[in-house]
């Protein structure tokens, strides 16, 4: 089955500048949730989650410019081992979110780090 996209995060150094604009420019609810610094994006896309997060070393030392994709998967240790078998690579072991899912990293062929999350079941619905 495809993995569709269903995550997205808007890394930013100043949040609250760069929450005003994307309210302003897309009309989007961003509203607190998790941790400081840490905003959920509402209204960006049915079964899309966004978030607003300060700018932080995300993973194998390096800082996250621009968006940073997630995708969902229905097995996530098979995505893993498909990751690995295609040329990629893990860099963020499994991580569970509690009622969310569980998140790896990868790093694609090409350089380019991306998420994998394994959604708890009816976390969509």
């Amino acid at each position: 089955m495809p993995a569709p996209l269903r995550h997205f995060a808007i890394n930013a150094a100043d949040v609250d500048r760069a929450k005003a604009f994307y309210e302003a420019v897309f009309g989007w609810r961003i509203e607190p949730w998790g941790p400081p610094d840490f905003y959920q994006v509402k209204d960006a896309g049915q079964g899309l989650l966004g978030a607003l997060q300060a700018r932080r070393e995300i993973v194998a030392g390096k800082p996250m410019f621009g968006f940073e994709a997630s995708f969902g998967v229905e097995d996530l240790q098979a995505t893993i081992q498909a990751i690995m078998t295609a040329g990629g690579r893990i860099v963020m072991q499994p991580y569970r979110i509690d009622g969310v899912g569980e998140l790896i990293f990868f790093e694609d062929t090409e350089g380019n780090l991306a998420g994998a999350m394994q959604y708890v079941p009816g976390f969509f619905d």
